[in-house]
């Protein structure tokens, strides 16, 4: 598959300090590429790398086979940016944000008028067309912002925390049509702090701490590689207890995060049949995920 966006040993310091150091990636046409990481991992400056609105201290970018910075304003002219606060204008209707977008690429009206049933559409917005944006659900302002990035017909979507502050159905409507951006060849470049969304939409991707990459893959590849297949959640006041006595007998791996004592096992069965023994105890079973292995690599710990 061919490449769209190639980084090679990416490099920047604010202020002293790296806050990306030495970022590789390879990102193919037409697939969903998670950069996923906590607050501070370096997630947004190398968005801002990638396109070309900073130039790095050290490495090789390549956009759409423009090399970045230097020849970034071609190569955003190919590409559409979701970022994470919505930037509508209030002033202007749903119609009216398009057009004046539109007219940053130096397309015509018409040009723009004749895409913008689509993108309405596409959006669930038809009915909405003259509506100004104060008067919409946050949902549809989303939506709307994701139609305002795909104006121009670009080959590549940065999505910067897409779904953040919405429903579960406002999520699930554009995860349907994120994935059908990838069906048409479209490639997405998404950030997200939901795991289970990177978990659904993403093809392959990066987790990124401390400027760095520190693993790299499919969703089953990194789960695979990472952590143990199968998860008993012990919660309750006195799971702790429970862990620090018994925990260890049973599973390969655990950890205790406030009233909830997580138990990472290759085999359930014989953990199962302790806590069946244990009525003053809650459980839940299942299978590794995203999540597992995102806090595994990246701590429990919140970052400000």
């Amino acid at each position: 598959m061919n490449s769209v966006i190639k980084a090679e040993g990416l490099i920047k310091s604010y202020g002293g300090q790296r806050v990306v150091d030495g970022v590789s990636l390879d990102i193919r046409r037409g697939e969903c590429f998670g950069l996923l990481g906590p607050n501070g991992a370096g997630k947004t400056t190398t968005l801002r790398l990638l396109l070309g609105l900073i130039a790095p201290d050290g490495g090789k970018l390549e956009l759409l086979n423009h090399e970045v910075p230097r020849h970034a304003r071609e190569a955003r002219l190919r590409v559409g940016v979701v970022p994470q606060m919505d930037n509508l204008d209030p002033d202007f209707t749903v119609t009216e944000n398009l057009m004046v977008y539109g007219r940053y690429f130096g397309m015509s009206d018409s040009a723009i008028e004749a895409r913008i049933p689509a993108l309405l559409e596409f959006a669930s917005l038809t009915g909405k067309r003259d509506a100004r944006v104060p008067t919409l659900s946050g949902g549809m302002k989303r939506r709307l912002t994701l139609a305002r990035a795909l104006v121009n017909d670009p080959d590549v979507i940065f999505l910067d925390e897409p779904t953040t502050g919405l429903d579960p159905q406002a999520r699930h409507l554009i995860w349907q049509r994120l994935r059908e951006l990838t069906s048409q060849g479209k490639t997405l470049l998404l950030t997200t702090h939901f795991m289970d969304e990177a978990e659904r939409l993403c093809h392959r991707l990066a987790v990124m701490d401390n400027g760095r990459i520190i693993s790299q893959g499919t969703p089953r590849e990194l789960i695979e590689r990472n952590i143990e297949p199968q998860v008993v959640e012990v919660f309750g006041e006195h799971a702790t207890a429970w862990a620090n006595e018994h925990a260890g007998h049973h599973a390969q791996r655990f950890e205790v995060s406030g009233e909830t004592a997580f138990c990472y096992v290759e085999d359930a069965q014989p953990l199962l049949l302790e806590l069946q023994q244990q009525p003053q105890l809650r459980y839940l079973h299942r299978p590794a995920n995203l999540e597992d292995v995102f806090l595994k690599l990246t701590g429990r710990e919140m970052r400000e």
